[in-house]
């Protein structure tokens, strides 16, 4: 085999590999997340209907994934409509940097949900793991002041499945291919969301 054809082959081995992953992990997703699923988007809905808003964290890609699914609410996932309320905690670089260097990188969510987190809120945390102590401390500090919690996990959940009252967990031990699964649960969110407050007409 030359070079060329079997630099080509080792390419179509890897898609394969890689497509086989994020299939058994869509797939496992599937037969667990349709109650869950539902239990997050009617508290959603839930918060939106009564002027609640919409309070995502997480870490690196997590982060990544709480601003997207912030920026679908407040623009638009799928028509023009009127604004939901949805802020991301990863935002803001001087939040984020006073509060590293001032009270420790593992406070810097649970700060801002102290000051900007309402009853009626709902805190959204974003973990692969669901051990990341920041998003772990930002969902007690939303318990303590009575907001709802839901969270995106994977693998087991960890401790996050105890912090949240309900917890969306991707059955995988593989970081990207929860990731993928986890933007993929953003958009169903969105858009259901859109479709249950009658906003997609």
């Amino acid at each position: 085999m030359g070079t060329h054809a079997a630099a080509a082959a080792d390419i179509d081995a890897f898609l394969r590999t890689e497509a086989a992953e994020h299939r058994e992990a869509f797939e496992s997703l599937l037969h667990s997340l349709a109650q869950p699923f539902s239990q997050t988007l009617s508290m959603w809905e839930s918060c939106i209907r009564q002027g609640g808003k919409l309070l995502l964290f997480g870490n690196g890609g997590s982060a990544s994934d709480a601003q997207h699914i912030a920026a679908e609410c407040v623009i638009r996932y799928h028509k023009d409509r009127p604004a939901i309320a949805a802020i991301a905690l990863t935002t803001d670089t001087s939040a984020l940097t006073a509060g590293s260097n001032d009270m420790g990188f593992e406070h810097i969510f649970s700060r801002q949900l102290e000051a900007l987190g309402r009853p009626g809120d709902v805190a959204v945390g974003i973990s692969t793991s669901g051990r990341s102590r920041n998003v772990l401390n930002g969902l007690r500090e939303a318990r303590s002041r009575r907001l709802q919690t839901t969270g995106f996990t994977g693998g087991d959940g960890g401790e996050m499945r105890t912090l949240c009252d309900v917890s969306i967990v991707v059955p995988s031990a593989i970081t990207a291919r929860i990731q993928e699964m986890h933007i993929f649960i953003g958009h169903l969110l969105c858009k259901a969301l859109e479709q249950r407050l009658g906003l997609m007409g």
